[in-house]
């Protein structure tokens, strides 16, 4: 399909890394790269930006407007104007934290060291692992990353690119499902040794994947079935781990790890059921 709109967010203001991307309620872009923070309007204005003690692999926003950056071995919690709240550690448990998801007394943390994800409450007490039931002991990520996001309902996608799916699972780790497959040549399988390598939900609950090798956008509906690929000739052939973050209008953003810019991609309304 041909794209509606494409825009960059955040050109020249990264000069070595571009990790994560995500919105809050009011639209504004929020970025993590070069160790620091950097938020932006929805017109792509930078409007405030801070340094993080050490580069940041992801971030989230939570419903009161604080700021989770997740770092190697700790989580850095800034609030609405970057100011240091709290600093999150777990020592022996948590390693390099990939993605984060926070909704309402739960808080998720995506570990790519052990390969599961961290459930813990608001205030930082652990309950359970999310994925260390796996018979490969944990997610299959080839690309170092653990990446999910959590429904209306709240259950959590994850990205598990070495099985070539996507999985479903409730927050005290029962697996509920998954969907996907391995397939070259067709566009509703996932291609390669390793996809899709991370995900985002729309408000609608559909499914938006990003790959790698070749890099491209796809979005599936909430039960899995394949809907589109929404551009794939976009990217540099060597952009991998593109995180993704969706608006309420249904705006993709992307994090362009090679072209160091946030990619704001919209689809023509009448490609989507």
């Amino acid at each position: 399909m041909k794209l509606e709109t494409n825009r960059a967010i955040a050109s020249n203001q990264f000069s070595e890394a571009l990790r994560g991307v995500a919105l809050d309620g009011e639209g504004r872009v929020y970025a993590v790269g070069d160790s620091s923070v950097k938020v932006f309007s929805s017109e792509g204005e930078l409007v405030r930006q801070w340094k993080t003690a050490l580069p940041g692999q992801c971030v989230a926003v939570d419903d009161g407007g604080r700021i989770w950056v997740g770092e190697f071995e700790q989580v850095e919690i800034f609030d609405a104007e970057g100011r240091l709240a709290d600093t999150w550690k777990d020592a022996g448990r948590l390693g390099l934290v990939t993605s984060i998801g926070i909704r309402d007394d739960d808080v998720f943390l995506a570990d790519a060291t052990a390969r599961w994800i961290r459930h813990y409450n608001r205030v930082g007490e652990f309950l359970n692992n999310i994925g260390d039931r796996h018979r490969k002991g944990g997610f299959h990520i080839p690309n170092g990353v653990v990446d999910f996001a959590i429904d209306a309902d709240g259950i959590l996608h994850v990205a598990n690119p070495g099985m070539h799916r996507v999985e479903r699972y409730k927050p005290d780790g029962e697996l509920l499902g998954h969907f996907g497959r391995f397939d070259g040549r067709d566009p509703a399988g996932f291609p390669g040794c390793c996809n899709p390598t991370n995900l985002a939900l729309d408000s609608s609950g559909r499914v938006v994947v990003s790959e790698k090798a070749g890099p491209r956008i796809k979005v599936y509906d909430p039960d899995g079935e394949f809907l589109e690929v929404v551009t794939d000739d976009l990217f540099d052939p060597a952009a991998k781990n593109m995180d993704l973050a969706v608006d309420a209008g249904g705006r993709i953003y992307v994090a362009d790890p090679v072209a160091l810019e946030i990619r704001v991609l919209s689809r023509r309304a009448e490609t989507v059921p």
